[in-house]
């Protein structure tokens, strides 16, 4: 896998991101998405794709929230077939099936935050938590990594949100596997990306981030071995060298990270932009208990100094800084793109995936909320809520969550590359 220093359209190199986040910001992040207001996201994910029927499947049987079917074996000769049924059953609750476990103290808990909640004048659109069929998930139980899910069903949804979604003209074709460097991604595929402008472009890189994102994720906790009936989950490096390696890729891979070393700057900035928020006496992190309360919005406002600190933030200043109509309208462009990206994500088959990736695109469309709401934080009332600007528990969840998913790739970017240096 080749370095790759200088990230375009901001003025900053990722070997100053890796220092910073591996030293300073995943330390706190993952200590902060322990704490109980961040280990529990309600989600629906019983709403069903709005695009295309839903005939995805895990490529492992059973990939879903339903019980196992009986095996009943009728012949001998369906025996083997039937034991093969068993384990893949068994493998799949272990890989992408939701652990729904919750005490019944934490859904007491729940109904008292959504009292809290209620109380509260939010002054934004609620999303689909608000269904009665929206669950809460202990994030915790349910790690993002290897589930199993892939072939067409998967392609299917990341070639919708490119072709469809992230400013390509329909001339250039994207092959159906994402993973494919064959026709699509070959040479002279991403010329028409430079000639977009600002706007459109960052708009394409956050996606392929966040996918790239995603990827580390499932190569980082990719199951090794079923000894004894036990999982072993750990860093595959082969996987990682198919979706990323320079020689496997034709020079994609490179392209690909620097669009997650991208997408954590912005993130990155909204956490900065945001901190004024927080450091508000209203704004509590209420879970009913006091002490621990106090001590996660103190471990958030830490964070928060930090990014604060960083010299190399994206300057969102220009963006959408032209002709008022003209950057009116693709503001609305912009945001339309994104929301029927969240909607695609309601086509994903595999619920532990389908999970995840709702709440990592929520996290992103918060964070992109929170950069063009400057001048609403900036008009904080220091003592009393403010009409102007509004996070809800859900958004705030989703926000921190996602930051610590791309803080975590980061930082197992750098694990692969000690990995890959240790086979050469």
């Amino acid at each position: 896998m080749q370095s790759c220093s200088v990230l375009d359209d901001c003025f900053c190199d990722i070997e100053s991101i890796d220092v910073f986040n591996n030293l300073k910001i995943f330390p706190l992040i993952r200590k902060l998405i322990e704490k109980d207001f961040f280990r529990y996201y309600r989600v629906n994910l019983k709403r069903p794709c709005p695009f295309w029927p839903d005939d995805s499947h895990c490529s492992i049987r059973d990939c879903h929230v339903e019980p196992c079917p009986e095996v009943r074996v009728q012949h001998y000769s369906l025996a083997a077939n039937a034991i093969r049924d068993i384990k893949e059953c068994e493998q799949a609750h272990e890989l992408g099936a939701i652990n729904s476990t919750l005490s019944n103290q934490s859904k007491e808990a729940f109904e008292d935050w959504a009292h809290h909640d209620d109380a509260q004048d939010h002054f934004c659109g609620l999303d689909d938590e608000t269904s009665p069929e929206a669950e809460y998930v202990d994030l915790r139980l349910n790690p993002e990594r290897y589930t199993g899910y892939k072939g067409p069903s998967a392609w299917r949804v990341w070639n919708s949100i490119y072709e469809e979604n992230c400013f390509k003209p329909r001339s250039v074709y994207r092959p159906l596997n994402p993973l494919a460097p064959s026709r699509g991604e070959c040479e002279g595929f991403y010329d028409w990306l430079e000639g977009l402008c600002l706007e459109k472009r960052v708009f394409y890189r956050l996606i392929s981030g966040l996918h790239s994102s995603i990827n580390i994720h499932l190569c980082a906790k990719h199951l090794l071995d079923e000894a004894w009936g036990k999982a072993v989950w750990g860093a595959n490096v082969h996987e990682f060298r198919r979706r990323f390696g320079s020689a496997e890729t034709k020079g994609e891979g490179t392209r690909r990270l620097k669009n997650l070393y991208f997408l954590y700057l912005i993130e990155l900035r909204a956490l900065s932009k945001v901190a004024p928020y927080f450091e508000r006496a209203f704004v509590n992190l209420y879970t009913g208990n006091v002490h621990e309360d106090s001590a996660t919005k103190e471990l958030l406002l830490q964070i928060l100094t930090e990014t604060k600190a960083f010299p190399m933030h994206f300057d969102e200043s220009s963006m959408f800084a032209g002709h008022k109509m003209e950057a009116r309208r693709l503001k609305e462009e912009f945001r339309l793109h994104f929301k029927n990206i969240s909607r695609i994500m309601d086509c994903v088959g595999c619920d532990k995936c389908r999970l995840w990736g709702k709440l990592q695109t929520q996290g992103l469309g918060t964070a992109l909320r929170i950069l063009f709401s400057e001048k609403e934080i900036k008009n904080l009332p220091e003592n009393s809520p403010s009409k102007g600007f509004q996070l809800t528990r859900q958004e705030i969840v989703a926000l921190l969550n996602a930051f610590g998913r791309l803080s975590t790739s980061i930082k197992e970017l750098h694990n692969f590359r000690t990995l890959l240096k240790d086979q050469r």
